[in-house]
């Protein structure tokens, strides 16, 4: 490997650990990307509980984020539009149509106190100095709540990609509860568009999941989408509608979209076409019904990895908990510096410790008299000696302080200080309870009925545009031309087609093949023979015969050739017959049918007639197999009779589809 090659390998492999972590996919703990985790600590810093312009967040960003403003002001705006963190006021756009946002310095926002609530907190929090070394940024919030389960989540890097669909906020909260306490529990997606969604496939996010619009079909004449597929916009939605319109799979006479705060688009039908007809269609052919694959990679310590949901939420149940002990651990070490304080300040006042320093000369002489002056009250200090702090505490007591000091407010201040530790005790040894009450405590920190599930579970079946597809084209040969397809004006109809369908035809001359359905495709002038819809189940159930000369040491001599068609491709010519010099004499998908052969007399042929069944030759898997030998006699004419089995006599002539093919007169 040369050096040139040893750079580049190098480069682009950090590159692509730099996409990984600092750019596209989350981490797991915080469920936020770099963008995102610099945007909520931003607002963090700035937040005093009024609305901010989006202009100013952004440019507070940029301290921390190197990559321009355009990036953060989108994932603000889609990170505002989960609606979990942050307040809005203003245009931030419409999911349900595909509007933008108006611009960063039209619109405003602040923190909702949930967020605080679920992951701030500075104490427990690691920071890194900045990409310019001038600030401190976090390197990851410590959430409670599985934040990229609930939000859902979207990223492409180099060589991966994440797709984390969005889970209903109240429901994983009780999934947390149940995780906590070790129970079974199931978590599906939830949708803000609502619709219905089909979760038999789901494999708890690493499958997929069919979603549909919610339909209002009360109007036989008059169809209403009132909820839209997740990830589709009512502009896309009509798009796809208005293509299969225009393909002729839907019959509409009008369509008008409505969609503002709700989805409503109106489709009126064309006469003698009713909404209970059409709704498949729909499904089958439009973005009204789509798959959504899922892909739930997270950054775990550090490195990229497919998480299932309920993993997530068992990871998050776990980190509940150590994360509410470490709080618990600073809340209960802060009140033992608080009663240490009112301890000390009661002791240094009400035992007149003050006074022993009004006649000190020095800085030590002073220190000392307090030391001296607290030995006795060594037990209520919990046999902590004064250090150089308290004694600094105690001598910044202004003099106005002292001789107001209330010793039966300072006493209750400090029951009131044991209480609470004791509380925090008691919510460390039954921890697990306490982190369920804590989850309890935010379900009711949001709207029940804003956070209610809005997508319907179901189970349906899928339905694909060929299902459905409506056969109202006709297909035409015109023999003079060699054209076939639905634009052929001259030649009789041959079959009823739609868009969807394959055409499997086959010519006088032996050629067959399958073709999409076109305006007008060129097979040549040779007369059809045989033509069928180009599906294999269809065309593998015929059975053909064909009988063909070929030229073997100058001679004529006449074949049969009996075989099913089951495998071919799209748009490649075959031929059931091979060499130069042959030829097809008759063709035939009867089953079973007599053959009657007549000699030309003046060769001293004894018998001039003979005939055979179809029955008395094998049936070939493959019509590339050899025929087999029916005659070397000059034929005067070959005729072949339909019977019913191989015990008949023969009943109706063959009747040709187009032109017959040659009789085999002239041989």
């Amino acid at each position: 490997m040369s050096q040139a090659d040893k750079l580049y390998r190098n480069y682009f492999l950090e590159y692509a650990s730099y996409v990984v972590r600092d750019r596209a996919i989350p981490d797991l703990i915080d469920g936020f990307k770099p963008v995102q985790r610099r945007i909520m600590h931003t607002l963090f810093e700035t937040d005093d509980g009024r609305f901010i312009k989006v202009a100013n967040v952004v440019g507070n960003c940029m301290k921390y984020h190197p990559h321009g403003d355009s990036s953060i002001y989108q994932a603000l705006v889609n990170l505002a539009n989960c609606g979990l963190f942050i307040e809005t006021q203003g245009n931030f756009g419409n999911f349900l149509t595909g509007d933008g946002a108006a611009a960063s310095r039209y619109i405003e926002c602040r923190l909702k106190p949930f967020a605080k609530k679920v992951m701030y907190n500075p104490e427990i929090t690691e920071y890194v100095d900045s990409y310019d070394g001038r600030n401190k940024e976090p390197v990851v919030f410590q959430a409670k709540i599985p934040i990229v389960a609930i939000q859902g989540t979207v990223g492409i890097a180099v060589g991966m990609s994440t797709q984390i669909l969005p889970h209903n906020l109240l429901e994983v909260l009780e999934a947390q509860k149940k995780a906590l306490r070790g129970e079974k529990f199931e978590i599906y997606p939830d949708f803000p568009g609502g619709g219905i969604m089909d979760v038999s496939e789901y494999n708890d996010g690493l499958g997929k999941v069919a979603v549909r619009a919610r339909f209002n079909a009360s109007d036989p004449k008059k169809l209403v989408i009132e909820e839209l597929p997740y990830g589709v916009t009512s502009d896309a939605l009509i798009e796809s509608i208005e293509k299969a319109n225009a393909t002729g799979q839907l019959k509409i006479a009008s369509i008008n979209d409505y969609t503002a705060k709700k989805a409503q688009i109106e489709i009126c039908w064309q006469r003698n076409v009713y909404s209970e007809d059409m709704i498949p269609v729909l499904y089958a052919t439009t973005d009204c019904e789509k798959k959504i694959s899922v892909n739930p990679l997270v950054i775990v310590d550090g490195l990229p990895k497919a998480v299932p949901i309920s993993e997530m939420i068992r990871f998050h149940a776990e980190h509940l908990v150590e994360v509410l002990t470490k709080e618990l651990e600073n809340d209960k070490r802060h009140l033992l510096e608080k009663l240490r304080a009112r301890t000390l300040e009661r002791i240094f006042i009400e035992e007149r410790i003050y006074k022993s320093i009004e006649d000190k000369k020095s800085q030590e002489e002073v220190r000392n008299a307090i030391i001296e002056g607290f030995v006795p009250f060594e037990a209520e200090l919990g046999g902590n000696p004064l250090d150089d702090d308290d004694i600094e505490r105690l001598l910044k007591i202004p003099i106005r302080r002292i001789s107001l000091f209330d010793i039966e407010k300072n006493r209750a201040e400090i029951r009131e200080i044991e209480g609470n530790i004791k509380t925090i005790d008691y919510n460390l040894a039954h921890i697990r309870e306490y982190a369920e009450s804590y989850l309890t405590e935010l379900e009711g920190m949001v709207d029940r009925e804003e956070f209610a599930r809005k997508t319907e579970i179901s189970q349906f079946e899928t339905l694909n545009a060929r299902q459905v597809a409506v056969r109202n084209m006709d297909i035409r040969y015109d023999p003079e031309t060699g054209y076939i397809g639905t634009n052929v004006k001259t030649g009789e109809p041959l079959l009823k087609v739609s868009t969807f369908d394959k055409i499997f035809y086959m010519k006088n001359n032996g050629e067959y093949r399958v073709i999409p359905v076109e305006d007008k495709t060129f097979i040549g002038t040779e007369g059809l023979f045989y033509i069928n819809y180009g599906d294999k189940e269809v065309i593998s159930q015929e059975v053909f015969t064909v009988i063909y000369s070929d030229k073997i040491r100058d001679k004529n001599v006449y074949q049969i050739k009996r075989f099913r068609i089951s495998a071919f491709t799209t748009d490649k010519v075959y031929s059931v017959i091979s060499g130069p010099k042959a030829k097809v004499r008759k063709m035939s998908i009867w089953p079973s049918a007599l053959i009657t052969l007549k000699f030309k007399p003046g060769y001293g042929y004894k018998v001039l007639e003979d005939t055979m069944r179809f029955a008395d030759f094998p049936i070939y898997k493959s019509p590339t197999a050899a025929g087999q030998k029916l005659t070397g006699k000059v034929l005067a004419s070959i005729s072949i009779r339909q019977t019913k089995d191989t015990s008949t006599s023969a009943e109706a002539e063959q009747p040709s589809l187009f032109k017959e093919g040659d009789d085999g007169s002239g041989s």
